[in-house]
């Protein structure tokens, strides 16, 4: 079936990319897999006992979304905070491995890094243990996070916020951040979380998934879409909002102008985990490369067509997008 963007001139967006420097502030994270199988149940109790075959470990959280961009052909920035223990020294090394620099990342003694790990069982996810100090930030490593922003002056092209509910974004910072960017002409785009009722007045973008956005909106499940992200742009004071639905695509919502739906393009889904890192990482590279949001939201969306396709967290690679544009 033609697509009514295919006039656009994909190609051209997606050879932008490169270089594109985008701002990744949030929390990181350690990602780790433990993949085995299950022949028996424990003895001990009525649980799988899993046999090891075989570890892997990915940046996760905000580390994920500077993986996301690196692989799309960007250079991310990364700002956020780990502890000074093996996990992090690990992220360190994956991230250096996948051509990120690590070294704007905040070690603090008193904070573990952040890992989440999952025990899989062929396909099956059978439990995962996370391994986390979600405190927000003391006013010293708040003030060494937001000294770090100021002095990388004109080097940036946007700023992403990801927030996981770990302690780096909060809303102390976030009014500083968007008027940092405001001031040099960044565009700046949040991925929130459901938990945290915050407000995000001048932001460029927010990109709530469904269920964040119902409880970040206070309604019930059954409230019509459109009412939703009014809401949405009324309580943040952001100029748009980008809701993720699943299997049903996503809704723009600008201002003063009529919703956008997107339908998915995703063929099949093994695994959700971190599509909207994808998501987020793709719209922001989309707008430094000068797409319009509707363009940017539509790449993001094809993006996150080819990572539910994958198994664990994962990102995109441009000949992947062009893939599926041409698919379209």
């Amino acid at each position: 079936m033609k697509n009514r963007f295919l006039d656009k001139k994909w190609n051209e967006i997606i050879s932008r990319f490169i270089g594109k420097t985008i701002l990744v502030i949030g929390d990181v994270m350690l990602d780790e897999y433990i993949w085995g199988e299950v022949e028996r149940i424990s003895p001990e109790a009525p649980v799988p006992v899993v046999r090891v075959n075989s570890e892997t470990w990915v940046p996760g959280g905000a580390a994920n979304v500077a993986h996301n961009i690196s692989s799309l052909g960007g250079r991310p920035i990364i700002l956020g905070v780990i502890g000074s223990d093996p996990p992090g020294r690990k992220l360190k090394k994956l991230l250096r491995q996948n051509g990120i620099d690590p070294r704007r990342l905040i070690v603090d003694p008193r904070r573990p890094t952040v890992t989440k790990s999952r025990i899989l069982a062929g396909h099956q996810q059978v439990v995962r243990i996370d391994r986390e100090y979600n405190t927000v930030l003391g006013d010293d490593l708040r003030g060494r996070l937001l000294e770090t922003v100021h002095g990388l002056g004109s080097e940036i092209d946007g700023i992403i916020l990801e927030d996981y509910a770990k302690g780096v974004i909060s809303q102390e910072v976030i009014p500083e951040l968007i008027e940092f960017a405001h001031r040099r002409n960044h565009f700046l785009v949040v991925d929130p979380n459901g938990s945290r009722h915050f407000t995000y007045h001048g932001a460029d973008l927010v990109t709530p998934n469904y269920k964040e956005a119902i409880e970040m909106a206070g309604k019930g499940r059954e409230v019509e879409l459109e009412r939703l992200g009014r809401t949405l742009l009324q309580k943040w004071g952001s100029a748009s909002v980008l809701i993720t639905l699943g299997e049903e695509g996503m809704c723009l919502f600008e201002r003063r102008k009529k919703l956008f739906h997107i339908p998915t393009v995703a063929r099949e889904v093994f695994d959700v985990s971190g599509a909207g890192d994808t998501v987020i990482g793709t719209v922001a590279l989309a707008l430094a490369a000068g797409a319009d949001l509707k363009a940017a939201s539509f790449l993001a969306n094809c993006a996150a067509g080819v990572v539910v396709g994958k198994l664990g967290t994962a990102t995109v690679t441009p000949e992947e997008l062009r893939s599926t544009l041409n698919w379209q």
